[in-house]
């Protein structure tokens, strides 16, 4: 089977040196087996989405020096295909509205410091009513309707742990499909054999498990990085002061050399 990987950015902000060294990672992965490699806008935000980011994007990567295989795809443009996703899972009974503002899961969601918080379903039994509302997977009935599941990393098996994440959103108030619905069912269609990302997404793997046993997709093989981090052990993203990629481009800098940095471990 051919390898077929991809670098899914969301066009809400600049990309910097970590989304950089994903993307050459997942790049490099496929190359190197004769596969393809995807590039794929997760732009369904449609309160952060810009067009002058997904244009950053583009000119970062074929900086680095980066080329992906086909048309771009965007997920804004894949919003049917989300619905029948939903729909599915509506029928079989697995989702429910969730009602709760912010403030209150906020308030729900406070656990002693070390605690894992997850949402109690506050609303899994409560009557539907018209109202803004999200969806959420009622994830003990996805869990019994799955059974045992498992999946890889680096090769090596994971027990799924999703029951873990709880009744996690799929669909938003104010956007149509969540991340976990979209990248799961953005993965299957476009044959994502081998998916290469940064250890950060690890725990959300387990949740795109079940997902794809509940809608019948295939399952393709996970390779989490680790994330890449400054001489501070800080990760080096933007929040943290990391320089922006465009901002280096912009600058002068050789993109090229800096691929070429990344790939020998050589951060700066």
């Amino acid at each position: 089977m051919s390898v077929v990987t991809r670098f899914a950015p969301s066009p809400t902000g600049r990309l910097h040196m970590g989304h950089a060294f994903s993307a050459i990672l997942a790049h490099d992965f496929a190359r190197e087996r004769g596969g393809r490699f995807l590039l794929r806008i997760e732009d369904i935000d449609g309160t952060r989405s810009r067009p002058e980011h997904v244009a950053a994007i583009v000119a970062d990567l074929r900086w680095l020096g980066l080329t992906w295989d086909g048309e771009i795809v965007f997920q804004s443009a894949r919003l049917d295909v989300y619905a029948a996703a939903l729909a599915r899972l509506r029928e079989m009974r697995l989702l429910y509205r969730c009602y709760c503002t912010r403030a209150e899961i906020a308030e729900a969601l406070s656990a002693p410091h070390g605690a894992v918080a997850v949402y109690p379903g506050t609303c899994r039994h409560v009557a539907e009513r018209d109202a803004p509302h999200c969806w959420r997977l009622d994830m003990a009935a996805a869990m019994a309707r799955c059974g045992d599941l498992s999946w890889t990393d680096h090769g090596e098996t994971v027990a799924n742990a999703a029951l873990a994440q709880g009744d996690i959103v799929l669909a938003r108030k104010d956007a149509p499909a969540s991340y976990h619905l979209a990248v799961t069912v953005d993965d299957a269609a476009q044959g994502v054999t081998d998916v290469v990302r940064g250890r950060d997404l690890f725990e959300a793997t387990h949740v795109h498990r079940v997902l794809q046993a509940l809608l019948g997709l295939p399952v393709p093989r996970w390779w989490h990085h680790a994330l890449l981090v400054g001489e501070d052990g800080a990760r080096l993203a933007k929040r943290h002061g990391a320089p922006t990629l465009a901002v280096m481009r912009e600058a002068g800098v050789d993109g090229r050399e800096v691929a070429a940095k990344l790939r020998a471990g050589v951060i700066g």
